[in-house]
């Protein structure tokens, strides 16, 4: 008797993980929240009206039909410009991001964000659901403001405590699941703008003592921006934007808006004067950058960006506009030297063909990533060594960084931060016969070409170009980087080792052995090599 009750047991827990697959099933053909209400928005029209308008129209007025640029190198200098965009604004915020984290930085720049909410500014923000944000639900609190909105791109089922339900997810929709808004944009007033490869979190800032991301970020003003608000309006009024209300079972309310509120306070209370806090007073500052004339770069320029619906314009359902077309027909056009610099690099065989057309014209081709040792997502770097010898058998001179650099201040661009954390690469910039930069959100990988969405800018700038490559130059040494080249003999089968050129306390040394840093790492990454998912990466 017990047996039978048993095995009805079996039965039924059986019957219930089928029709809950079922359920999945059927409801990962659709978007959560996709029959939920909500309006239609637009930029702000009259950006010359607000203050930031009019304390950027001197300088607009000596400079018709180009916008001005200025590269963010530091951390700190990407997070001081976003405070200050949102302490300046009068009327409109609008956000675009991977992922926002709920840290230091993160509240910091939110306690900004939330004041200027106060002020009765309009603010949009527009995050990937690739970072659950019921996990942070105090973000979420932020939608409890009247002038705040959140919505979701491209949202899963599962959230909180049942995201461990998203790697089913991932099982019977990963056509859908797998597609990511990777964009990065911050805009204040339809006046001026931030947009490049920083995330809003620590590591992106120097503010972690774990991890610190070398990025670059770029402030535009001009008639730039007005596209810039155009392409986040694209996706802020996309089938793929789902406000955050339809996805929480539980609205958020002003009561957890005021404890988020405290939280943010406390947390500020904390940073008070400590040595990054300073660093942060001593950053590029929106002021100061108007008021120089030197501090910005004039210049015509593109934006390049994915459409909302990039599958579909891939597939050929929709018309729209993919980044990787526009930038490649400018690669393409390259006369004398590409510099790529991206923290992974899995170019599959159309980049592959790209860059092979460059070198078989003579150009020079050098690529700045990350090492095994350096990079935070050794699954991509094994999707990496599928191309490295290729690379290396083209002419293609390749620079895999280092995780803590040996020469912090040569190469006449210094390199010191206030974080102590791990260096990790995590820019996104091309330049092009020292002439032209792009700068933005996409990786040189396959996920980024195929399966996210990218944005960036296409700045015809030679003095632009010349801090990038002195940026590129500096990291570049070997001191800072393992240099990998071929070895001089083959093996029985014919193929080439890799060796790598670095530096360690002035001396120069070869290393027969990939640097990992860390033995398990290695051969985590030794097995993931074997599996063949370059597409995914």
């Amino acid at each position: 008797m017990r047996q039978c009750g048993r095995m009805l047991h079996s039965l039924r827990a059986r019957q219930y993980l089928v029709v809950l697959i079922a359920a999945l099933l059927g409801a990962c053909a659709t978007i959560p929240g996709a029959d939920y209400p909500r309006q239609p928005s637009a930029a702000y029209t009259k950006p010359e009206t607000t203050r930031l308008g009019r304390d950027l129209q001197p300088v607009l007025s000596r400079h018709p039909d180009v916008s001005g640029f200025c590269l963010l190198v530091q951390g700190t200098d990407g997070l001081r410009m976003r405070l200050d965009l949102a302490n300046t604004a009068e009327r409109t915020l609008d956000l675009q991001y991977f992922i926002i984290q709920n840290d230091t930085t993160g509240k910091l720049l939110i306690q900004s964000i939330l004041r200027a909410a106060d002020r009765n500014v309009r603010v949009r923000m527009l995050v990937d659901d690739a970072d659950d944000l019921q996990r942070d639900r105090q973000i979420a609190a932020l939608a409890a403001h009247p002038q705040i909105e959140i919505r979701v791109f491209n949202p899963f089922y599962t959230r909180g405590m049942l995201d461990v339900m998203r790697y089913a997810e991932f099982v019977v929709s990963g056509q859908r699941v797998n597609y990511r808004m990777h964009n990065k944009t911050f805009v204040a007033d339809n006046a001026a703008a931030v947009l490049g490869g920083r995330n809003i979190g620590d590591e992106y800032f120097q503010a972690s003592e774990r991890t610190e991301f070398g990025d670059f970020d770029v402030l535009a003003v001009g008639p730039l921006v007005r596209e810039i608000s155009a392409s986040f309006d694209d996706y802020w009024n996309s089938g793929l934007a789902i406000p955050i209300q339809a996805l929480l079972a539980i609205k958020p309310s002003s009561d957890a808006l005021q404890r988020y509120r405290d939280e943010i306070g406390e947390n500020r209370a904390q940073l008070g004067e400590s040595p990054y806090a300073r660093e942060l007073a001593k950053a590029k500052s929106l002021k100061g950058t108007i008021a120089d004339s030197r501090a910005l770069v004039w210049a015509h320029a593109a934006l390049l960006y994915d459409s909302p619906d990039k599958s579909k314009v891939e597939s050929g359902e929709e018309d729209g506009s993919l980044l990787r077309r526009r930038l490649g027909e400018a690669v393409r056009g390259v006369k004398s030297e590409l510099l790529i610099v991206s923290p992974y690099l899995v170019p599959g065989d159309g980049g592959m063909r790209l860059l092979e057309g460059l070198r078989d014209r003579g150009v020079r081709v050098r690529i700045l990533t990350n090492s095994l040792a350096s990079t935070d997502m050794p699954i991509v770097h094994a999707g990496y060594r599928h191309y490295r010898t290729r690379l290396l058998e083209d002419g293609v001179e390749l620079y895999e960084v280092r995780p803590s650099l040996g020469n912090p201040g040569g190469g006449g661009s210094s390199l010191k931060s206030p974080s102590s954390g791990q260096f990790a690469l995590h820019a996104k910039v091309f330049v092009l016969d020292r002439t032209r930069i792009f700068v933005g959100s996409m990786n040189f990988d396959r996920r980024s070409l195929k399966l996210n969405t990218e944005v960036g800018l296409l700045i015809d700038s030679p003095e632009l170009a010349r801090q990038v490559v002195s940026r590129f130059d500096a990291i570049a040494q070997p001191a800072n980087c393992y240099v990998p080249t071929l070895a001089t003999a083959s093996d029985v089968s014919g193929a080439r080792s890799v060796m790598w050129r670095t530096e360690e306390n002035g001396e120069s040394v070869e290393i027969a052995a990939e640097p990992s840093g860390d033995l398990l790492r290695g051969l985590k990454v030794d097995l993931m090599t074997l599996m063949p998912i370059d597409d995914l990466l």
